[in-house]
């Protein structure tokens, strides 16, 4: 059994999210819930809503034991890029590309 959140459409690269990812995979909800709240970087907050999202998927939907939960997967992928233009120098331009990224999170109950 296991209890699922995604977040999409997030403005953040997803090469970014994924260091974010890499650090709660793994881990206990409360413990990876801690370790998010105090990583200063924008993707901790998003994929600490996702985790506090699954978490409660689990409890409500899946009658699953808070305890036992950890993550077992953390991901973000790839979502829309907006393509924006900058001016240069003898009216040619530069391609600034603005990603997004789908997030979320699986979680597992420990035997």
């Amino acid at each position: 059994m296991e209890a699922k959140a995604v977040a999409k459409y997030m403005r953040i690269s997803p090469r970014k999210m994924k260091f974010v990812c890499d650090m709660v995979r793994g881990k206990q909800v409360d413990e990876a819930l801690a370790i998010l709240k105090f990583h200063p970087g924008k993707g901790a907050k998003i994929l600490e809503k996702v985790v506090k999202s699954a978490a409660a998927n689990a409890e409500n939907n899946f009658d699953m034991d808070r305890d036992k939960l950890y993550v077992s997967n953390a991901y973000a992928n790839q979502g829309p890029t907006l393509k924006r233009w900058r001016p240069r120098a003898k009216g040619s331009a530069y391609k600034i590309l603005k990603r997004s990224s789908h997030v979320g999170a699986v979680l597992k109950e420990r035997e």
